[in-house]
């Protein structure tokens, strides 16, 4: 429940990230196959959301986070920048506090500037 837990907070750091800047929206791409086909029944994870994106005023994704979905035992997230090859696998830290990428804590102000290097990157092209 931690990984999830640390999920929906990224999502939230995604959402204030795009009400603080023009032209960035944050879309949900995707909700996760196990609450889509639970219907109308109770679901327990914080968020239904698997898969979202920083896009940019058109709708094109600049920034893609995908979380791993409950079945799968190595629980990861994907930080994948959306026109290129490279990406991170975020974990849970040994402690349950926070996603680290290695041993390096992914926080909100990593997040942050990521998505800046990006959406410039995005815009001067």
């Amino acid at each position: 429940m931690a990984f999830y837990q640390a999920w929906a907070k990224v999502l939230d750091w995604l959402r204030e990230y795009a009400e603080d800047r023009d032209g960035v929206q944050f879309v949900k791409m995707a909700d996760f196959t196990g609450y889509i086909y639970r219907m109308e029944r109770e679901y327990d994870l914080p968020t239904t959301i698997m898969s979202a994106s920083l896009s940019d005023a058109s709708g094109k994704p600049v920034l893609m986070l995908t979380a791993s979905p409950r079945q799968v035992l190595i629980k990861d997230i994907v930080v994948h920048p959306f026109d290129s090859h490279v990406y991170r696998r975020l974990k849970l830290s040994e402690d349950g506090a926070a996603l680290v990428e290695g041993k390096r804590v992914f926080d909100r102000e990593r997040l942050t500037a990521l998505a800046d290097d990006l959406f410039r990157h995005a815009v001067a092209h």
